[in-house]
């Protein structure tokens, strides 16, 4: 039998990490947007903290992600042309990855700067947050997740 809480079992599954990181940044960002919408809407400055730092997490949580998605071509795969689903999924991934950090850098320059945040933002918010769910739905039939029966 195999003991759940070894190390071994936990880092060097047959499966990749990526499946099991990939949640934190999806549901981080998306947060995030909630509350910053949320925050313009009642003008709390506690909600555009908290939507800054998630979005802070988020683009952060995307580096490990990318580097086992990589890790998980490299491995599982190895090192297979990439075509179809899978093609589209990591240049989606990389799109939604630039997005993220893109959303939280005009955060960042309008907290640093102390200058009001463009109206330009929820565009670019509600884009990304369409990458990113789109990214994940493909992740998904990768995954087997969302295939029928």
């Amino acid at each position: 039998m195999i003991n759940p809480f070894d190390p071994k079992t936990v880092f060097l599954a047959k499966h990749a990490q990526h499946v099991v990181l990939i949640h934190f940044p999806i549901a981080l960002f998306i947060t995030a947007v909630g509350f910053d919408v949320i925050a313009e809407w009642t003008k709390r400055r506690s909600l555009a903290h908290a939507a800054y730092y998630n979005l802070l997490v988020a683009a952060i949580s995307t580096v490990p992600v990318l580097a086992t998605g990589l890790l998980a071509w490299q491995f599982q795969l190895e090192r297979q042309k990439l075509k179809g689903i899978l093609l589209l999924h990591l240049v989606l991934a990389c799109r939604s990855t630039v997005m993220i950090w893109l959303v939280w850098w005009v955060h960042f320059r309008a907290r640093r700067r102390t200058v009001f945040l463009s109206g330009y933002r929820f565009a670019v918010e509600f884009l990304a947050v369409g990458l990113v769910v789109l990214t994940g739905h493909l992740g998904g039939f990768l995954s087997g997740v969302n295939i029928p029966g």
